[in-house]
């Protein structure tokens, strides 16, 4: 079952260098919330429109269509963004309180695309380290960009296709997605690594029961 979104409006209000500890460890205003995102839930700014997905809140940003595939309880396998030739999947997992993972988890995807063969580059990103690949599919070879973000408690991982995996000054839209992303982290204890769960809005999961299970639709309006 998939389903496809694309999202207009909410553009972005100019890209902020992402929030680091200066001088006394404020920023210039005194405000402790991270000036950029993926935020979490506890510092996510008001006032902006996202598509509520449970543990991930994706900005509305104009002329990204979010496709979401879910089986037929509407619980979500794959989140795909995408803006023209350019892709960004997202995944979120959980995270020990004490430390980020993703240096760990980086490592074990340069060794699995080595196992496969594939050289990754590890180069310096606006987020920290990041991976670049080229790896061969059934379409051809295809540039990839692995990201990752370490927060209280969780670890998004997004990976760019297409333009936006060699030259990042093109990610455009799908950066601006990136920064805005809200996670809500939840409680509840869970394995370090473990997928955070990802669920269609109720009123989608619905209008889906409704429908043919295997058909794509429209999520929200």
């Amino acid at each position: 079952m998939i389903f496809s979104r694309k999202r207009a409006g909410g553009g972005r209000q100019g890209r902020d260098e992402r929030a680091t500890e200066v001088l006394d460890g404020h920023d210039a205003e005194g405000s402790s919330g991270p000036e950029r995102g993926p935020y979490d839930v506890a510092e996510a700014p008001d006032g902006v429109q996202r598509l509520d997905l449970g543990s991930l809140q994706i900005p509305a940003v104009a002329d990204v269509e979010v496709r979401v595939q879910a089986d037929p309880q509407g619980v979500i396998q794959q989140v795909v963004l995408v803006h023209g030739e350019s892709a960004l999947q997202l995944g979120v997992f959980a995270a020990p309180r004490s430390e980020g993972i993703w240096d760990e988890v980086r490592e074990e995807i340069r060794q699995s695309l080595f196992n496969d063969g594939v050289a990754a580059q590890e180069v310096q990103g606006e987020y920290g380290p990041e991976l670049r690949a080229r790896v061969r599919t059934p379409d051809g070879l295809t540039d990839l960009r692995f990201v990752g973000v370490d927060g209280p408690r969780w670890m998004v991982r997004g990976v760019y296709q297409g333009a936006a995996a060699t030259d990042p000054a093109t990610a455009g839209p799908l950066a601006e997605c990136l920064d805005g992303l809200v996670v809500d982290r939840g409680q509840e204890a869970k394995p370090v690594r473990e997928p955070l769960p990802l669920r269609l809005p109720r009123e989608v999961a619905d209008q889906a029961g409704e429908g043919d299970p295997g058909a794509p639709g429209p999520i929200g309006a």
